[in-house]
């Protein structure tokens, strides 16, 4: 039988552990006297920086049960990296691995199907949502709009998913060959080009505490998102250029030929508003063309994405 291990970052989730360790213990111990994973399969949860009691919960969990582990970053390094930090110290230990949210809005019966599918010879299984109608409708329209523009701009993802899916050992040793340090696990994974599938399920409210994703962080997750697999932003500043270059030119000639047959050249307001408007859009775009070269600059650091302090094994 296969050895599974669930990865669970977590940040100042205190209000929700005691619940969370009680549904997995519970869902763990079901699929071992099925006979679906080996008895040494564990549940791993990542304390990414937290400052309430996260880390001390978690320590009471491993020496309690050894079935729970942890695995300590020495400080804050967000969502995205705590994750890649347990898939990549747990790698070796595990033949496949499930990454899942602390807050039990990921339905955990649906790992039943995670591990069929796995069996079945798919190296990434994706949790996928059946459907939205428990979002807001802003936030259920952005979501839509932020799918369809990755897709516009040419990166592969699947819709309606988060971080809830399964990887086998291969998918992870291919995912750990990725160095870049800007990271969006959402676009990398579908690279790695395994084969896959999807499940689909229903998303639960939140259990307990607070969202770790309120609307500027999921703004900025989506334009690292996009900035991250995409030069296409680029490209449209460099065509839009092109197309305005040309406009000045039909005014200039315009302008020209009205001097010629004497007309007076009013133009006061249209000069105004041309020189804020073309004077904003250069703003916006050296922007954007400095956000590619802030993250080529942090690239060529190589930083480490993460430490870990500690690894309750």
């Amino acid at each position: 039988m296969d050895i599974l291990y669930l990865v669970i970052p977590c940040y100042n989730e205190e209000a929700v552990l005691d619940e969370t360790k009680k549904r997995l213990e519970k869902k763990m111990k079901e699929l071992m006297k099925a006979k679906k994973i080996n008895k040494y399969s564990k549940v791993v949860f990542v304390n990414d920086g937290s400052k309430d009691k996260t880390w001390e919960k978690i320590l009471k969990f491993h020496e309690s049960n050894s079935m729970f582990s942890g695995v300590n970053l020495s400080r804050n390094r967000g969502h995205q990296n705590a994750l890649l930090a347990g898939l990549m110290t747990v790698k070796n230990d595990a033949d496949m691995v499930i990454s899942m949210d602390a807050d039990l809005q990921d339905d955990i019966d649906v790992i039943d199907q995670f591990i069929e599918e796995y069996k079945k010879g798919n190296d990434v299984v994706y949790g996928v949502r059946s459907s939205r109608k428990k979002d807001t409708f802003f936030k259920r329209n952005t979501a839509l709009m932020f799918y369809r523009i990755m897709e516009k701009m040419g990166v592969q993802i699947i819709y309606n998913h988060a971080d809830y899916r399964l990887m086998s050992k291969r998918a992870l040793e291919a995912l750990s060959e990725f160095k870049e340090v800007n990271l969006f696990l959402r676009g990398m994974v579908p690279l790695i080009g395994f084969s896959y599938t999807t499940v689909l399920y229903e998303r639960a409210e939140r259990f307990a505490g607070e969202s770790k994703y309120p609307l500027k962080k999921m703004l900025a997750f989506a334009f690292d998102g996009i900035t991250s697999f995409s030069i296409k932003p680029i490209r449209f500043f460099l065509f839009l250029g092109i197309f305005i270059f040309f406009c000045s030119l039909i005014i200039l000639i315009y302008a020209l030929i009205r001097y010629i047959n004497g007309a007076v050249i009013w133009g006061w307001t249209s000069l105004m508003v041309s020189i804020w408007a073309l004077g904003g859009l250069q703003l916006f775009a050296i922007g954007v063309i400095g956000e590619y070269i802030g993250k080529v600059y942090m690239e060529t650091k190589q930083r480490p994405r993460f430490i870990v302090e500690t690894y309750l094994k």
